[in-house]
């Protein structure tokens, strides 16, 4: 049976936390040569490379799981302070890594997690990924939780349902105006110029798809949320833009619905480890609470 030393573990997750040794020992309160020498003595304890050196470090397959272990025995630990509160010796607030898609997190999330966040004394590290690819985060060992669009746990982790994200096809009346003269036909859509949000991104695929528009499209890349916004009013192209997101620019006509009453909605779910103690626990409790007075119902 091998017993960690935690220091050893604790090295590791800041280098791959802190994307590099010299910021992982700055945390640490250490020298780049003594994180450097931590992650040699654990690779020779487990008897084989746990970080790939490259720019920046990731973790092997058995780094990986020790990030995983590390991160809920870190939560659980918490769990310990809390019952034996002479164990806390006052250190900082609690980090809790989550991966997050970038269209929540110009939109809902804050205003669901702020008040958490304060009353916890808890810090968020958060990794961004599109909604669809989020939960390899998960797999990896990378992340505590995270929320994506699938609705099925890794194995070790449950899966809570938050609410569906409203998006609508929009584009500037000026794109309107050059590109759809005669009117917004799905095969004129799939013609004009779109904005995509990155390779991983599929909702327009599956949007057109869903108007009978099979195939390719062209397409600017603009993995930014509020830049995705911004290019879509500055007539680069039309995009699906959730609705949270645009009320004013609509309301005020600087984008239009293309197709009207034809939203498309992105479930959402909340996915965390079993065993991530109490305070994922009561994190869960309250997105289930605050989640849903913003997004849509799954099935609306």
């Amino acid at each position: 049976m091998i017993l960690f030393d935690y220091k050893l573990l604790s090295a590791l997750a800041a280098v791959v936390e802190q994307a590099g040794f010299e910021r992982a020992a700055q945390v640490l309160g250490l020298s780049q040569s003594a994180v450097s020498q931590r992650i040699k003595l654990l690779e020779a304890r487990v008897g084989q490379p746990v970080l790939v050196r490259a720019t920046p470090p990731t973790p092997t397959e058995i780094g990986r799981r020790l990030l995983n272990h590390v991160q809920q025995v870190r939560l659980l630990e918490r769990d310990l302070q809390d019952q034996v509160p002479a164990l806390d010796e006052g250190g900082l607030p609690e980090r809790l890594r989550i991966a997050l898609n970038a269209d929540s997190l110009a939109t809902w999330w804050a205003q669901a997690v702020g008040e958490f966040c304060a009353n916890h004394r808890v810090l968020l590290d958060l990794v961004v990924e599109d909604q669809d690819v989020g939960l390899k985060r998960m797999r990896a060992g990378e992340v505590a939780a995270c929320v994506c669009a699938s609705d099925r746990p890794v194995s070790g982790a449950r899966s809570l349902a938050l609410g569906a994200m409203r998006y609508r096809a929009l584009a500037s009346p000026e794109f309107i105006a050059r590109h759809f003269p005669t009117g917004v036909t799905p095969a004129a859509l799939a013609r004009a110029p779109a904005i995509v949000f990155g390779p991983d991104d599929l909702l327009q695929h599956r949007y057109l798809a869903a108007l009978g528009v099979e195939g390719g499209f062209i397409h600017h890349l603009c993995p930014s949320s509020e830049g995705f916004v911004r290019l879509t009013e500055g007539g680069l192209g039309w995009g699906l833009v959730p609705e949270l997101q645009v009320r004013g620019e609509l309301a005020r006509g600087e984008l239009v619905e293309l197709l009207a009453q034809q939203p498309i909605d992105v479930p959402l779910y909340w996915h965390h480890w079993r065993n991530g103690g109490e305070l994922l626990n009561e994190l869960t409790a309250h997105l289930a609470r605050t989640a849903a007075q913003t997004l849509v119902p799954a099935d609306a």
